[in-house]
């Protein structure tokens, strides 16, 4: 049986899907770089701290910080003070763990919730004011933590007996974020002007740390970050216009509704991305919802569905916002297993919400999560250069028959071709355009020749370290039936 015909079928989709989705991230690229660029060119336009006080629509913010073992936790909350916007409506609440009071990680000396009480000490009275701390009193992971805040009597200490949980907006930063300042407003803006939504999403970039990285960790640092930008935020841009159009199209031919809308959300409707942090959601959504989930190590995706599931649209925010890479290898694949372990985990909760409410969309969502997450995260690394090389090869085998020679030669070699272009040049030119706006200077520039040359073929090396990050959860499933991913160490650097 001659299996060459299957052999190139195999390796024309897979190239083509290669060549395809590049394409993709590249368009997603340019569509969130111009909406962060329009966004910090008409910062003026956003309502004043000033307006916002004299308000009453204002919304108030409640913005949480989980926090263990944290010893650079100020940084995160001196840029929150920063921020411009009326004190009274801001409410930051650190929460900590009774267990990390009870023993201290011996390379910090103090527990978190002391770093917490000497940076409250060095502030204004009114900001004091503005400051809460909160201790998880049992075990329990960065849900739990968030969820602890959430709590009734949590919320009427904090916000006062007759607040409007309609009014109230949940915020959420990890102790390595550093947000833009004008966040706050912008999302006011357009609640005040009629364009708000139950949830939003900012824009992260793994940067904070990158004056510290070696050559590997810098370009780990721009292909994580692209991450983000091809594919979270654009793909929220994007989700929201095409749900605009089939609404408005349903609504001028009605008769159209029934076949058009199932197979819009079944083909063409993407999963919504929560990021845990740059993020914020109404507290009586969030209340709807039971809180954070807990279900696995990364509530933050599983939000993303539950919201999507509901039909919430999440508008994304153009404000940026600063986050640390992993600075040591080992510790991108550990975090890169802690991901894939959530990503494992929200199998399950995908399942129910389909079971719960079997729609187009719920299906969708469920078969591109499997698809495109669990399988293709940890054989792409190795599967796209084989079947690479794969191409070539029958190239060569029909090299007497000149149109599936050129087929066979042509697919791998544009995908080659658009893999080392986007991946390695136009991702690190693209966020250099990002650096003006970024809430703090980072020199993102490559400045020789060999940091241009070797940049370019050593972006695969984070995919690769996530690859790994992947494979480690899988090996562990099956040696012991169980994987538990540590927490991100921002101890030792």
């Amino acid at each position: 049986m001659d299996l060459t015909p299957l052999l190139f079928a195999i390796a024309f989709l897979f190239n083509f899907r290669a060549a395809l989705k590049l394409l993709i991230d590249w368009k997603g690229m340019l569509t969130t770089i111009g909406f962060v660029k329009e966004a910090y060119g008409s910062l003026d336009r956003l309502p004043t701290e000033a307006a916002l006080e004299d308000d009453e629509r204002a919304p108030t913010f409640l913005h949480l910080v989980p926090a263990y073992q944290e010893p650079e936790l100020a940084g995160t909350l001196a840029v929150l003070f920063a921020s411009r916007y009326p004190h009274g409506r801001l409410h930051v609440v650190v929460v900590t763990k009774e267990e990390e009071e009870r023993a201290p990680h011996p390379a910090m000396g103090v527990a978190t919730a002391e770093l917490v009480r000497r940076f409250r000490a060095e502030l204004p009275p009114y900001a004091q004011k503005m400051l809460w701390h909160l201790a998880l009193p049992g075990p329990g992971r960065k849900a739990e933590q968030l969820n602890w805040a959430l709590r009734p009597e949590a919320l009427r200490e904090i916000l006062g007996e007759s607040f409007d949980p309609s009014r109230v907006f949940v915020g959420v930063s990890d102790a390595d974020s550093l947000p833009d300042p004008n966040v706050y407003r912008w999302i006011a803006g357009e609640e005040l002007c009629g364009r708000g939504s139950l949830a939003y999403q900012g824009l992260t970039l793994s940067l904070a740390n990158f004056a510290r990285l070696n050559v590997r960790g810098r370009i780990s640092a721009i292909q994580q970050s692209s991450i983000f930008i091809r594919v979270s935020i654009a793909r929220l841009i994007n989700e929201f216009k095409r749900v605009r159009f089939i609404e408005r199209l349903c609504a001028r031919v009605p008769a159209l509704a029934p076949v058009l809308r199932p197979a819009f959300d079944l083909f063409f409707r993407r999963s919504q991305i929560c990021l845990g942090h740059n993020q914020f959601v109404r507290l009586d959504c969030l209340q709807s919802l039971g809180g954070f989930p807990t279900t696995g190590v990364t509530e933050d995706s599983t939000l993303g569905y539950e919201l999507g599931a509901r039909g919430i649209l999440i508008r994304p925010i153009p404000m940026l916002e600063l986050t640390d890479l992993p600075e040591t290898p080992e510790k991108i694949v550990r975090q890169n297993a802690r991901w894939y372990k959530g990503v494992l985990d929200d199998v399950g909760p995908l399942w129910r919400i389909w079971r719960r409410a079997p729609t187009a969309y719920n299906l969708a969502q469920l078969c591109r999560h499997v698809g495109n997450k669990v399988v293709e995260w940890p054989i792409a690394a190795g599967v796209y250069p084989v079947v690479g090389f794969l191409g070539w090869h029958l190239a060569y085998v029909y090299r007497d028959r000149f149109w599936l020679f050129v087929f066979s030669l042509a697919f791998p070699s544009v995908a080659l071709g658009l893999t080392i272009w986007v991946g390695g040049i136009v991702t690190q030119e693209l966020i250099e355009e990002l650096a003006p706006y970024l809430p703090r200077p980072v020199d993102l520039r490559r400045k020789t020749f060999r940091d241009k040359f070797w940049g370019i073929f050593r972006s695969q090396t984070y995919w690769l370290l996530a690859t790994r990050g992947a494979w480690r959860v899988l090996w562990a499933l099956a040696r012991k039936g169980c994987y538990e991913p540590a927490k991100t160490d921002r101890i030792g650097r």
